[in-house]
């Protein structure tokens, strides 16, 4: 998504990153430029807006409960899955639970000539 204007931040890369400035979960810096993207783009200020108020709806009707004792650690390894199979990192599981990890590194050279 894009409003069609200049930013120092692109709408996109500030929709992306708008739970983790809800949550709190980036650094000073780049909360900053979240914030200062917000401040200056109505398109994205009302998509915050809007899941500015999911977040605090599933506060308010899921805040109590509990998730299941291995579901935090389910979560974390299909994350890991996830994020290795989009690096292109194989991790092969070997005997006694020890792993073995493959990486391809695959380089694309660019040249300008002028």
């Amino acid at each position: 998504m894009s409003c069609g204007n200049h930013h120092d931040t692109d709408c996109s890369e500030v929709l992306a990153e708008v739970w983790l400035f809800l949550d709190h979960e980036c650094n000073e810096e780049r909360r900053r430029l979240l914030a200062q993207h917000l401040d200056e783009c109505q398109p994205c200020l009302s998509e915050y807006g809007l899941d500015e108020k999911l977040k605090r709806l599933l506060a308010a009707k899921c805040g109590g409960e509990h998730a299941p004792a291995g579901l935090k650690d389910r979560l974390r390894q299909q994350i890991r899955v996830a994020v290795l199979e989009q690096a292109e990192v194989t991790v092969e599981a070997g005997p006694e639970g020890t792993t073995t990890t493959t990486v391809e590194v695959r380089s694309t050279r660019v040249e300008q000539r002028g």
